[in-house]
């Protein structure tokens, strides 16, 4: 009887670990690298309106209603739009870490595809929805982001 019990607990630990092991795996984070690369790549795809006060802050051209629960979330209490606009340095923390939420987000739902990943953040960018940016103005966008980001991967890391 003792030697099943032993033989029980023993089994128990190997399949602890294992499932441990995998939850880990299916879990797994997006790097410092692929957040940066996603940032750069919603930036550099930013529509330019060319109107001046066209009522979008910082080169990620945000509106005043998201960047506020951004902040709050984020920073743990709210920025205004002026502050954001003048931060470049708060507003790119903002910025990585909603991207890094998201991207954790769509990674793990793609099953650790990095493209898919990548296109669903841009899509929700845009629009608010992971998906549905197929056509038009939103494809355009979108096909934008994933290059902007292809590039940015494909550089040397810089050391800090």
């Amino acid at each position: 009887m003792r030697r099943n019990s032993i033989a029980l607990l023993v089994s128990g630990v190997i399949v602890s670990f294992g499932l441990s092991s995998l939850l880990a795996q299916a879990q797994q984070k997006v790097s410092d690298a692929q957040v940066a690369a996603m940032v750069e790549a919603l930036r550099l795809a930013a529509p330019q309106t060319g109107i001046a006060n066209d009522g979008l802050y910082s080169e990620w051209q945000v509106k005043p209603e998201t960047l506020k629960g951004w902040s709050k979330y984020c920073l743990k209490k709210e920025l205004t739009p002026t502050q954001f606009e003048n931060s470049p340095t708060k507003a790119r923390q903002v910025i990585s870490c909603i991207t890094r939420r998201e991207f954790n987000k769509q990674f793990l739902a793609s099953n650790n595809n990095e493209t898919a990943a990548v296109r669903g953040v841009g899509c929700w960018w845009m629009t608010g929805s992971y998906t549905g940016c197929n056509s038009g103005f939103t494809a355009t966008y979108l096909q934008k982001v994933v290059g902007f980001y292809q590039q940015q991967r494909s550089k040397p890391a810089t050391t800090p």
